[in-house]
């Protein structure tokens, strides 16, 4: 079994020295016969990692950023050979404001490791999404342990077969999540209040701390594109 929260930021990154002596940053590729796709985003080989480390019949539990479940290119290969050769029965979608990242979307993805086979091991996935219309910081309001209990009622752990779905809990059939764009594993489907009801916001402090949480997000990865395009050749 491996319980994990993989290191946050998209690229993993070397600095090297020119022949000018002058230092740069290079993404790094990481490039591994036991991985499905090559690639310098660290989120998605640490998903490929720990698939490789699960013994058959292994289990995981993994925090991934929403970047995993929807981006293009390696992140599809990821996804299609993950449902393919692995049973994901179970995501859960994080709120925001519980990281040390702040404004950092998560969410915790289950799957086991099975053995090779022809046909896809992935037949349900279940979503429960504790994201839309629920608001936590890390000081003010903390998410606790109660405000787990319901997903852990339907998630029934020993016996899947009998899960329901419900508001926050729906299932995917594997037909319907390959059709899908990348093989998007992003699924909403909650209708987001806030949006539309003004009567319905948090407050105004946790409103603005939301914002500068946000801010700082977006601001920490502007930075990390612009230094990478530093490290281009001109």
């Amino acid at each position: 079994m491996v319980l994990t929260n993989p290191p946050f930021g998209k690229k993993s990154s070397m600095t090297v020295v020119n022949a000018e002596g002058e230092s740069e940053r290079e993404d790094l590729v990481i490039l591994r016969d036991d991985f499905w796709a090559s690639t310098s985003n660290k989120q998605l080989n640490f998903v490929q990692h720990v698939k490789t480390l699960l013994k058959i019949g292994g289990r995981a539990a993994i925090v991934v950023p929403d970047n995993v479940l929807f981006e293009g290119g390696a992140g599809e290969t990821v996804r299609r050979k993950l449902l393919h050769e692995c049973d994901v029965h179970t995501l859960l979608r994080l709120p925001t404001g519980i990281f040390y990242a702040q404004g950092v979307k998560a969410n915790v993805l289950f799957f086991d490791r099975k053995p090779a086979s022809e046909t896809p091991w992935t037949r349900t996935l279940w979503v429960y999404d504790l994201r839309t219309n629920t608001h936590f910081t890390l000081k003010q309001n903390p998410l606790r342990y109660e405000h787990l209990e319901d997903f852990i009622a339907a998630y029934k752990p020993g016996r899947p077969d009998q899960r329901s779905q419900g508001e926050r809990f729906r299932s995917f059939a594997y037909e319907e999540l390959v059709k899908r764009d990348k093989v998007s594993l992003d699924l909403i489907w909650l209708r987001d209040e806030s949006l539309e009801d003004s009567d319905n916001l948090p407050p105004p402090g946790v409103l603005a701390q939301e914002i500068v949480e946000d801010l700082e997000a977006a601001l920490s990865e502007f930075a990390q594109i612009a230094e990478s395009l530093r490290a281009e050749p001109t």
